[in-house]
């Protein structure tokens, strides 16, 4: 039996990217479905050179962790304690018990002794909360020393992500206020001034989204008063391809939201909040301002990201379309890819990412609904939607 040639598997990722890019070319073609960008114009010589780099390798790919960083809140002590407790997820792949017992102790030690400094940046009116949330966390990191003690694997990966989702609601209660201004000419646009939580059912299955104001407001905040006002019940996904599935498309000849009291076409800015930076950059790729190596808040490194789609030519087109984003280690790798930069993510797929392979040209999105979070949208001079009496959360 003959051998496969050894310089058929070296060519593999140039023919997966060559690949890609004829997608990228193809999708192009059309008006609705033209989300790739190739930054033709000449990039500004001005950089703004951010802080710091994730190393290329290590890029996170968990959704939820990638919001848990993204919020804007300082607290070293809380940071730590979550590093401590997703790096545990990390060795346990590889069964190495030895850091796995040393995050441990570093989550226990954190809690045990820096419990003040804990405290110390939290928002008064949030205060109560996080005092009665630590013990509850610090009892469970009790239970997972247990745990790991006893080398059970299932219960480990159990316990541990049940003090995440608890670490989620203690640092959701630790960002202090809205940490930007949104420019003054996006003031008649709705802004999401937090998070919200958005079921989508399909004639495939359920997907749950976070859409992170916090880091896309406008965007986010686009999105769910459009989920709010009903307009996405009943539109079919419209384009579908390896690496996207696209919906928002009205029936009619229009291609995004024509509000109603306007008779306007609504645009959406382009909108990136880099790392390092205060606020996000509006209306230009960072290709377009030179800013070739930075990485946004928000990347395309997980799979069920969701962004704007927008028209190839005009950064600030976008509208009601958005797609969902199907994550590839090879063809889009994190930190390395075709997409960050060029379009906004506004959030991520945290359930049901696994459905985004089924789904097919012509399959619906039967409902949307903002389940957690429409508090936080703010609508210009227009009728608020009442939200849910029981929805009180503050992130």
């Amino acid at each position: 039996m003959l051998k496969p040639l050894k310089w058929l598997g070296q060519l593999r990722p140039l023919l997966k990217t060559s690949v890609l890019t004829l997608l990228l070319i193809s999708l192009s073609l059309g008006l609705s479905g033209a989300w790739w960008d190739f930054g033709q114009d000449s990039p500004e010589k001005d950089q703004n050179k951010r802080e710091s780099l994730l190393p290329k390798g290590e890029a996170i790919t968990d959704p939820t962790t990638l919001l848990r960083y993204s919020l804007p809140f300082e607290n070293y002590p809380a940071r730590k304690l979550q590093r401590s407790i997703e790096d545990i997820g990390l060795q346990l792949r590889g069964k190495r018990w030895g850091p796995i017992n040393r995050d441990v102790k570093d989550a226990s030690r954190v809690l045990n002794s820096q419990r003040d400094e804990l405290l110390a940046n939290t928002p008064e009116e949030n205060r109560e909360q996080v005092e009665a949330l630590l013990p509850e966390i610090k009892e469970n990191v009790n239970e997972l020393r247990e745990i790991v003690d006893k080398r059970d694997i299932s219960q480990v990966w159990i316990t541990r992500r049940n003090i995440l989702q608890q670490l989620d609601d203690l640092e959701a209660l630790l960002v202090a206020e809205f940490p930007f201004e949104v420019p003054e000419e996006y003031s008649d646009l709705p802004q999401l001034k937090g998070r919200a939580t958005v079921e989508v059912e399909t004639n495939k299955g359920n997907l749950t989204v976070i859409a992170d104001g916090y880091s896309a407001p406008i965007s986010a905040g686009n999105f769910v008063d459009l989920v709010d006002r009903g307009f996405y019940d009943g539109l079919e996904f419209n384009r579908v391809n390896d690496f996207a599935v696209q919906t928002g498309d009205p029936p009619g000849p229009e291609e995004g939201f024509i509000d109603p009291e306007t008779g306007e076409y609504r645009s959406i800015p382009l909108e990136i909040l880099v790392r390092g930076d205060e606020k996000p950059i509006y209306g230009a790729t960072l290709e377009q301002l030179g800013r070739y190596q930075d990485q946004p808040v928000l990347p395309f490194s997980a799979d069920g990201a969701v962004a704007i789609a927008r028209p190839s030519s005009d950064p600030n087109g976008g509208s009601s379309q958005f797609f969902f984003f199907k994550f590839d280690s090879e063809l889009t790798p994190p930190g390395n890819n075709f997409m960050d930069g060029r379009y906004a993510v506004f959030g991520y797929t945290v359930e049901g990412e696994e459905i985004l392979e089924d789904i097919k040209e012509g399959d619906k999105m039967i409902s949307a609904t903002v389940v957690n979070g429409l508090q936080n949208l703010e609508r210009p001079n227009a009728t608020q939607t009442v939200a849910n009496s029981d929805d009180d959360t503050t992130s």
